[in-house]
This record gives structure tokens, C-alpha cells and sequence, in this order.
């Protein structure tokens, strides 16, 4: 089809036509929806969807403090997701705030988590969730070694920041 048969069929002008053609001009659903009636394709096939890469997410673990983190997302920002292995240990807590809200979901073990006043044990299966601002901890009950899946919201990732101070 040529472009003015196309023009003549959608209304839409020989040079805007050549625009679209050549990537000068965006198209928008505007200009879209008739070019499609006019090939008789619907508008999805007409403007097809970018090519999916392998969605699997493959990091390397980090190692801090003892702790393994996975990170089970790839773009920085945003929402963030962890696999995180605490081994058996018995640590005092220090509670630490940062902007975001956080859940947690224990896959194994036995999660001891102190959030404001409170100090709980997560059994596998059993989810948490709170505002980071509080002041909060997570870790081992120090019976053996805990698997747990982390996810934060925007601004999770901002540094910590002492809650109280350590004690010497």
C-alpha cells in the first residue's frame, strides 16, 4: 500500500505518514488506531512488543557480617528482593531505622525479629511486615541457621542509621 492510498483510507496526511515512516514523529494511538483498521491488523501486531530477554535473575551473593544476601532483583531502586541466610548465631540486637517498609517471609529456621518494643520468632512460613522508620532487627534465634526472603520499598536501600547507641 502505498502512502497515499494510506492517506486516502486513514485521513491522516502524506507527511505525517512519511514522519511515522522515517521515525521523525512518535506515533501516537491517534494516528495508530487508523493505520491498523486500514491494514485490517489489530493495533498490538501493528506496533509489537519489544523482544523478552531471559527473565531469570542471576547475582552473585554478598557476604556481610556473616549474612548471605541474594539478590533476587536486578534494577536498583524501587522495590527490592533478598534471599538472605543468617547462620546459627546468638548477637545482641541493635536496631537500626532507614527510610522504606520492609516484609519478610521465613523459608527456614527460625527468624527472631525486634521491631519498636516488640521481639518475635518467625517460624518457616510466617510473614512480617512494618515501617522501616521504627526501629528494627533481624536475625538468627541463635538455635540454628535462618532462610528468609526480604523485600523493601523505595528508599529501603538508604543507609542505616543508629536507633540507640552501642553499648560498650
Amino acid at each position: 500500500m502505498t502512502l497515499a492510498a494510506l492517506s486516502e483510507s486513514t485521513g491522516i496526511s502524506v507527511s505525517t505518514l512519511s514522519r511515522l515512516e522515517s521515525g521523525l514523529r512518535k506515533p501516537s494511538l491517534e494516528l495508530l488506531l487508523p493505520i491498523a483498521q486500514a491494514h485490517q491488523v489489530p493495533l498490538d501486531e501493528l506496533v509489537g512488543a519489544p523482544p523478552v530477554s531471559d527473565p531469570r535473575v542471576r547475582s552473585k551473593p554478598i557476604v556481610r557480617h556473616g549474612r548471605t544476601y541474594l539478590p533476587l532483583t536486578r534494577q536498583p531502586g524501587g522495590l527490592q528482593a533478598y534471599k538472605i541466610i543468617v547462620p546459627q548465631q546468638q548477637v545482641e540486637p541493635t536496631p537500626r531505622t532507614h527510610e522504606g517498609y520492609e516484609w519478610l517471609y521465613v523459608l527456614s529456621g527460625k527468624l527472631r525479629v525486634v521491631l519498636g518494643e516488640h521481639d518475635v520468632v518467625l517460624a518457616a512460613g510466617e510473614a512480617a511486615e512494618f515501617d522501616t522508620r521504627v526501629p528494627h532487627w533481624f536475625g538468627s534465634t541463635g538455635e540454628g541457621p535462618v532462610e528468609f526472603l526480604s523485600l523493601f520499598g523505595p528508599q529501603g536501600e538508604r543507609m542505616h542509621v543508629r536507633a540507640r547507641p552501642k553499648q560498650a
